[in-house]
C-alpha cells in the first residue's frame, strides 16, 4: 500500500516512462512536418479531440471507481480477517478457562491452535500474491503440521482442517462444551468466508475487452491531439500533447494497478503488515511478548 507521503516522481512517472517518449517524438515530428513541410499539413478542429477527450475522461473515471472498489473490498475482507482472529483467540481462552490452575495440557493446546491461526494469515496473504505459502512459517508450525498441510494444495483451507479437528478433540476432552463449539465453528465460517472473499477477487479477470477498448480509444485520443493543437499553440503544442497524455494515462495506470491488489506490488492491499499486527496482537493475548518488530515501510509503501 501506498503511504501518504514522499511518493517519488520517478516512481509516478516511471510507469509511464515509455509511453512518454513515444508520445514526445511523436508530438515533436508534427511540429517539424508542420512548419516545415507546407504542402502537407493536416489540422483538425480542436473540438474532435476535446469531445474525444471528455467521452474517455467519463470512461476513465468508472474504470477507476471499479478498480477502486475492488480494492477497498479487499481492505475490508483484510479488516474481518483482523476482527475474527481476536475473537477466535479471545474464544479460545475464555471457553477453555479453568477454576485454579490451567493443566499444562491445555495451555500447550492454546499456543498451538493460535500459533497455527497466525500462520494462517500469513499462508493466506502469500498465497494470495502467489509465492510460497508457507515461506518462514517453521517458527510458527510443528514439523508434523507442516507434513500434514504439504499434501493439500491450498495451504489455507490445510490449516482450517487441523483448526476444525483440534475443535472436535478439546470438546473430547471436556475442555468446551457443545454451545463453544458452536460459537467456534462460526468464527471458522467467517474465516473461511473471508478466504473465499480474497480468492474470487483474486481470480476474477477485470473484463478485458473493456480496457482493451478504453486503451485503444486513449491511443486514438493521443494520435490526434497535435493535429488539433498545433494551428493554435505552435511548437508550444509538443509540451501540452505531453502533459494532456500523461494525464489520461497516469490515471489509467492507476486503476490498472488498483483492479489486482494482490499481486505483490506497492499498491497491493498490505497483507503482510496485517498479518504482522495480528500476530502481535494474538501473542500478547497470550502473555507472549516475544512479538515481531514492525516491519519499517520501504521508503513510500508497506507490504
Amino acid at each position: 500500500m501506498l503511504l501518504k507521503e514522499n511518493i517519488p516522481f520517478a516512481y509516478v512517472f516511471g510507469k509511464i516512462k515509455y509511453e512518454l517518449i513515444w508520445i514526445s517524438a511523436y508530438a515533436i515530428a508534427i511540429a517539424i512536418v508542420h512548419h516545415n513541410f507546407h504542402i502537407i499539413r493536416i489540422s483538425i478542429p480542436i473540438a474532435i479531440p476535446a469531445i474525444l477527450g471528455t467521452v474517455i475522461s467519463l470512461l476513465l473515471g468508472f474504470r477507476s471507481n471499479q478498480a477502486y472498489e475492488r480494492w477497498w473490498e479487499a481492505r475490508i475482507v483484510w479488516g474481518a480477517i483482523v476482527n475474527d482472529s481476536r475473537t477466535l483467540t479471545r474464544q479460545l481462552l475464555t471457553f477453555t478457562a479453568f477454576e485454579g490452575e490451567t493443566p499444562e495440557e491445555v495451555i500447550s493446546f492454546r499456543e498451538k491452535f493460535v500459533r497455527r491461526q497466525i500462520a494462517w494469515c500469513y499462508a493466506l496473504g502469500q498465497s494470495l500474491r502467489k509465492l510460497h505459502p508457507l515461506h518462514g512459517l517453521d517458527r510458527l508450525l510443528s514439523q508434523r503440521e507442516l507434513d500434514y498441510i504439504s499434501r493439500y494444495d491450498n495451504k489455507p483451507v490445510a490449516l482450517l482442517e487441523l483448526h476444525a479437528r483440534d475443535l472436535d478433540y478439546a470438546l473430547k476432552q471436556g475442555w468446551i462444551n457443545r454451545y463453544q463449539q458452536i460459537e467456534l465453528d462460526r468464527t471458522f465460517t467467517r474465516l473461511c468466508d473471508s478466504m473465499g472473499k480474497c480468492e474470487r477477487i483474486k481470480n476474477t479477470i477485470f473484463p478485458a475487452t473493456y480496457s482493451l477498448y478504453i486503451h485503444l480509444t486513449l491511443n486514438l485520443f493521443i494520435l490526434l491531439l497535435p493535429f488539433g493543437l498545433i494551428e493554435f499553440f505552435g511548437i508550444i503544442e509538443v509540451p501540452l500533447v505531453v502533459a494532456i497524455a500523461s494525464s489520461f494515462l497516469l490515471i489509467e495506470k492507476m486503476a490498472i494497478h488498483l483492479q489486482d491488489p494482490f499481486e505483490n506490488k506497492p499498491t497491493d492491499t498490505p497483507v503482510t503488515a496485517i498479518a504482522r499486527t495480528i500476530e502481535r496482537d494474538l501473542k500478547q493475548i497470550l502473555q507472549d511478548w516475544q512479538v515481531p518488530e514492525s516491519q519499517p515501510a520501504e521508503k513510500f509503501y508497506i507490504l
